[in-house]
């Protein structure tokens, strides 16, 4: 590594050091050895934590994005547990990987995963190094890189939301993309790459927060050029909506349709009947919210749309149908009242 690590910034505000920010060798020393002893003492327990299986890391960094932590804690060991290898989840039927991923949206990411175990299972083994991670069917450079460093021990950083955050209240200026990578692979510890990248993304959580950082409490503040609030952006506001459905429901049978399989979102799974020209009071309305979009919807009790193609479903098997997470936080309300 060069003698200086060259943060070198065109700092904006009057408030901040005029001087571009520059950390020495010995301070980047300083941080990496502050930053791992902090996490080693302050780690949260989560289930993936200390994991050295890549098939068990790949699935927790997979479920992590654009989910938050404390949901995919109790549904990464439910997944873990329906398959707890490559090769399970490889032989398993999309329908079933689908209804396993129920209600953690996004679900593009369950369809990458089947893929990449499959391709796993074609290999007879695990990529190794963050560039053959790559070539497994939607891993991205991040995800790449967090199971090779995670599980191999290759000294190649992770860059996601949280890592930028800490980077650019180090630096005092928001990086490129590419700055943003050459920085990270800098600082990088590389004798505990895994626990260095899970050090910068724990800090990001849980100290270095986006609103009001906890400064006090951070073991690097120190060389940090931007303390206290400075970084939130402004939220684009979020689209409001409305969707109505028809609930038709005969004996324990409740009468479902699947979505196109060429659907933006949640292609291929199963929902509520939608409808077009809603009678009557709801039976029930609540509140959703799908990527962007807040949603107020509005369920219908009535017969079968005679339109709608679709198929009767008993609700004891409802689990093993690969349901939006909508459709499933409707019918979870029917259960008190059956």
């Amino acid at each position: 590594m060069a003698c200086t690590l060259a943060i070198r910034l065109a700092l904006e505000s009057s408030a901040l050091p005029s001087s571009p920010k520059t950390l020495s060798a010995r301070q980047v020393s300083t941080f990496r050895r502050r930053l791992l002893r902090w996490f080693d003492r302050e780690q949260r327990t989560l289930p993936w934590r200390g994991e050295r299986d890549p098939y068990r890391i790949l699935v927790s960094e997979i479920m992590l994005q654009q989910t938050r932590v404390a949901v995919v804690e109790e549904r990464y060991r439910l997944f873990v547990t329906q398959f707890p290898t490559t090769a399970r989840l490889a032989r398993a039927r999309e329908q079933t990987v689908l209804a396993a991923w129920s209600g953690l949206g996004y679900y593009r990411r369950a369809r990458n995963l089947h893929a990449a175990a499959k391709r796993v299972e074609e290999l007879g083994g695990f990529p190794q190094t963050a560039a053959s991670l790559l070539e497994l069917p939607g891993i991205g450079r991040y995800t790449a890189a967090a199971v090779a460093s995670i599980a191999f021990g290759e000294p190649v950083a992770v860059v996601d939301g949280n890592v930028k955050r800490v980077l650019h209240r180090m630096t005092g200026r928001e990086l490129s993309e590419k700055e943003n990578w050459r920085v990270a692979n800098e600082l990088l510890a590389p004798q505990r790459a895994g626990d260095f990248n899970q050090a910068m993304m724990e800090l990001g959580a849980v100290v270095c927060l986006p609103g009001t950082p906890l400064c006090a409490r951070c073991p690097v503040s120190s060389l940090c050029v931007v303390r206290g609030a400075g970084v939130s952006r402004a939220k684009p506001a979020r689209l409001k909506a409305e969707l109505h459905y028809v609930l038709a429901m005969e004996d324990d049978r409740v009468f479902l349709t699947q979505r196109k399989s060429d659907d933006s979102l949640m292609a291929s799974m199963w929902e509520l009947p939608p409808c077009a020209s809603p009678r009557g009071n709801p039976l029930m309305t609540l509140k959703h919210s799908i990527t962007v979009t807040d949603f107020k919807v509005h369920v219908f009790a009535g017969d079968t749309p005679a339109e709608v193609s679709g198929k009767w479903v008993r609700m004891r098997a409802l689990d093993r149908v690969a349901l939006t997470g909508l459709t499933k936080k409707i019918l979870r309300r029917l259960k008190p009242v059956k």
